[in-house]
């Protein structure tokens, strides 16, 4: 592949950057704002990169784009690029036993508000020269971001089947419980089966979810299909709908208290495992390594 016209690697690396962009987002507009850049910006190293390789990448759909046969064939060779960039910052960042530098850590609205602050508070505390980089999405979408090399580490619901390019940690095993508000019929109804809860509308994660797939896994193969009233990927949402009494839903035990109650269901028991996922061809770097050394003591003692 020829090089951009000015010979500068950082231009080239730019382009790159911005060609990914544009290229997962579909759009210029968001691509700018995703980089911090401006539009203008965005379509300037676009048009580096499309007059250096002698091709157009884009097919410019009103105000959307898509990927021409050439920007089909540069994807996998620019995400590869800047992976390399990536890795050899990396490596030579590891040469030096400071700890400091960037850290991408991307993890889910539930992991950040319940399990991360202690940790990330000791964390800054000791390491004030690392700049961390935290953004929150789904665990499934966290997964991705972390095989495509955009977080070093990924702090989530660890799937059940993990992609092969991804290596996981273990870190906290999270039971799960049903949940009601006080008033609900099952709250007081005793001994309560699996059929005694399908009778009642469910409030559950979105279907793909890894938890989702894990709580269905058990009930559906006892019971069939549930009355789903409402699906939402936030678990807190999840659970103040339960409170104020629109449905049973599956929560973490320590979300259960006060307007939100257990109720025992005989024969199910539920439970997922919260950890770490980070590339497994990616070199750790000394701040991730410390965080992960955090994660683990804070694992070990609740």
């Amino acid at each position: 592949m020829e090089s951009i016209p000015q010979g500068n690697t950082k231009v080239e690396i730019q382009a790159y950057a911005a060609f990914l962009a544009v290229a997962e987002l579909a759009s210029f507009s968001l691509a700018a704002e995703r980089l911090h850049l401006t539009q203008p910006a965005i379509s300037k190293r676009i048009a580096q990169l499309e007059a250096a390789l002698g091709a157009s990448l884009f097919d410019r759909l009103g105000r959307r784009v898509a990927l021409t046969e050439a920007g089909r064939a540069l994807r996998p060779v620019a995400e590869r690029i800047l992976r390399d960039v990536r890795e050899t910052r990396q490596v030579i960042a590891n040469l030096s036993t400071e700890i400091g530098g960037p850290l991408s850590v991307v993890t889910s609205h539930h992991i950040g508000l319940r399990r991360l602050p202690p940790v990330l508070r000791d964390y800054t505390r000791h390491h004030p020269r690392v700049r961390l980089d935290l953004a929150f999405m789904d665990s499934e979408q966290a997964c991705q971001a972390v095989e495509r090399g955009e977080f070093e580490l990924g702090i989530v619901t660890l799937p059940l089947r993990p992609a092969p390019a991804l290596a996981i940690t273990p870190l906290w095993d999270d039971p799960l419980v049903i949940a009601v508000a006080p008033d609900h019929p099952l709250a007081t109804q005793g001994a309560v089966t699996l059929d005694d809860l399908g009778q009642h509308p469910a409030i559950l994660p979105a279907v793909g979810t890894y938890t989702r797939t894990i709580i269905e896994a058990t009930i559906l193969q006892r019971h069939g299909a549930l009355d789903v009233i409402l699906e939402t990927n936030y678990l807190e949402t999840l659970r103040t709908m339960v409170a104020i009494g629109l449905g049973w839903s599956a929560l973490p035990r320590q979300m259960v208290r006060g307007d939100v109650v257990e109720v025992p269901v005989e024969g199910l028991a539920i439970r997922r495992t919260l950890g770490i996922v980070r590339h497994a061809g990616r070199t750790v770097s000394h701040a991730a390594g410390a965080l992960m050394d955090l994660l683990g003591e804070a694992a070990d003692h609740p």
